[in-house]
């Protein structure tokens, strides 16, 4: 459910007294932002994979808070369908005490993870039962369901169906499952199926009319690939599996798992809900996915809404997957990372600062312990974490430890200008390496200008008083531009720098025009931010 102590610590705007949503998503004159991650999974604990989004989500999210946007952040978790009866069997014990013992673990990471999450959804809740309900209804009173039998491949890792074509050979033995290479499960049985053969031309219009859909472009060429290659009917129940929301026209049937699960991004703005109106947050700005659930979200998802008579969302955000020595991170290949250890080694913010610096969002990513240590060093460390230090340092010595304010004229002004314009326009295209690479573009002009002015070594007076007014001023800046991903240093900074208030509070693009920095405010040192470690 909504956790408004974090939101509201977090700085999410609240909405006026007698506010009213006009058109647009907006409220009282306030932008509405309204992001999701997938619901995940609870037949095994959180891993990396799942931290990636879910942090991607968070950074983004906290920019538009920056923005003033008033923010809604969804995640939760996927608890029905025949994997999680499995899990539990195995487990002995109930589908429900299984899933009430590991939902909480998600949470428990997130909030480890400083996640700003506004609702956590559990697909096993009411608000969701009665979402799934009134949408699969919706579907079926437009005609677009309808029983049938079938017959073929089932993964129940990717609770999907698989033609011949689409299954591989895995060590000389064929139906494997493309996606977890593990061998696939002949079912036969009665089900009802959504027309999606319908949709093609009404898919493909409406991704013309919206280009920008699909982040980054190279995932809309594979979601129009699906479509335009033939979509074939898919099945919308179970009659073999009980663990679910059945059918409201046929008790007998249970809803296929993700016609239950993409619906939880309806059913936490109210959908199905009389008292609730979904259309104050509906469309949503982006879905968060992984690229191996394209199909379902990018072609199944809209297509259904269609039936349903309800707005496709405005877009989706397409991230590729975190190798481990090549293979896809999972619980099942045996190769998970559970990102709490990581956050023990190298702390909470320099872990959410690798994950979203590491890998451009929607391409694959690498994840090795090396590669992690190295950019710790590198960025954390030996750039930002220095140039704080050594600004202290020196304000200390040749400033009675009074920062100086910062010139109007100053070279950085210009560094500090493109950078806000690089990490706005990369955060506006859902590219979180983009934009942490423009905002430190900025801690390394800001280096070099201390390096070329040497104030360290020069008497106190004017000309140092100058030199590291625009250093204190870089900083002030950085640490706003920062927040997304590092949020609990950005504020360290902020406050060492001798500055009141929160940085959640501050507004971009006011809050980082040059020159707010007041000057003749204390500036502290305090303990290392990033101290190195040892490869």
């Amino acid at each position: 459910m909504g956790n408004p102590s974090q939101a509201n610590r977090d700085g999410r705007p609240g909405e006026p007294a007698g506010a009213r949503v006009g058109p647009g998503g907006s409220v009282g004159g306030v932008s509405r932002f309204y992001v999701t991650t997938p619901i995940y999974y609870v037949n095994a604990e959180p891993h990396l994979g799942h931290a990636y989004t879910t942090i991607v989500g968070d950074a983004l999210t906290r920019w538009h808070r920056l923005m003033g946007d008033d923010v809604k952040f969804l995640t939760g978790t996927d608890e029905h369908g025949l994997k999680i009866q499995q899990a539990a069997e195995a487990a002995g014990t109930t589908p429900q005490a299984f899933t009430d013992e590991i939902a909480p673990k998600f949470r428990a990471a997130w909030e480890r993870l400083n996640i700003a999450h506004d609702d956590f959804i559990r697909t096993t809740e009411p608000r969701h039962r009665t979402a799934v309900v009134e949408l699969l209804q919706r579907c079926y009173d437009a005609g677009d369901i309808e029983l049938d039998t079938y017959s073929g491949w089932y993964c129940v890792g990717c609770e999907a169906y698989y033609t011949d074509d689409e299954l591989i050979e895995v060590d000389g033995v064929g139906n494997h499952c493309p996606i977890h290479r593990r061998p696939v499960e002949h079912f036969e049985e009665e089900n009802y199926f959504f027309r999606l053969s319908r949709f093609e031309d009404r898919l493909l219009d409406w991704y013309a009319a919206h280009p920008d859909a699909i982040k980054p472009s190279h995932r809309a060429n594979e979601a129009l690939g699906l479509i335009k290659s033939g979509l074939r009917d898919f099945s919308v129940s179970r009659t073999t599996v009980d663990w679910g929301i059945h059918l409201p026209w046929d008790d007998r049937h249970v809803a296929y798992v993700w016609f239950d699960a993409l619906t939880n991004y309806l059913s936490a703005v109210g959908f199905g809900d009389d008292t609730q109106d979904y259309t104050e947050w509906w469309p949503v700005d982006y879905h968060l996915i992984g690229k191996d659930i394209i199909r379902f979200h990018c072609v199944y998802w809209p297509a259904m809404l269609m039936s349903a008579g309800v707005e496709p969302p405005k877009g989706y955000g397409v991230g590729g997957w975190l190798l481990v020595g090549g293979e896809k991170m999972s619980k099942s290949g045996g190769n998970a990372v559970n990102p709490l250890d990581l956050v023990d080694d190298i702390g909470v913010d320099g872990f959410r600062y690798y994950v979203l610096a590491e890998t451009p969002y929607g391409s694959d990513g690498d994840f090795t312990y090396d590669g992690l240590v190295a950019r710790y060093n590198a960025d954390l460390a030996n750039n930002l974490g220095n140039l704080a230090a050594r600004v202290a340092t020196v304000v200390a010595k040749k400033c009675d430890g009074v920062g100086p304010a910062p010139r109007p004229d100053s070279p950085l002004a210009e560094a500090a200008a493109s950078a806000v314009a690089g990490t706005t326009a990369a955060w506006d295209d859902v590219a979180p390496s983009k934009a942490l690479d423009a905002t430190w573009s900025l801690i390394r002009a800001t280096n070099s200008h201390l390096e070329a002015n040497e104030p360290w070594k020069a008497d106190p007076g004017p000309e140092v008083d100058a030199v590291m007014g625009d250093a204190l001023e870089a900083l002030r800046i950085v640490s706003i531009l920062a927040y997304p991903a590092v949020p609990e240093t950005s504020q360290t900074i902020w406050e060492r720098i001798g500055l009141d208030g929160d940085v959640v509070d501050q507004r971009v693009p006011d809050a980082v025009a040059w020159g707010g920095y007041p000057g003749g405010v204390p500036v502290v040192k305090g303990d290392p931010l990033f101290p190195r470690i040892k490869a």
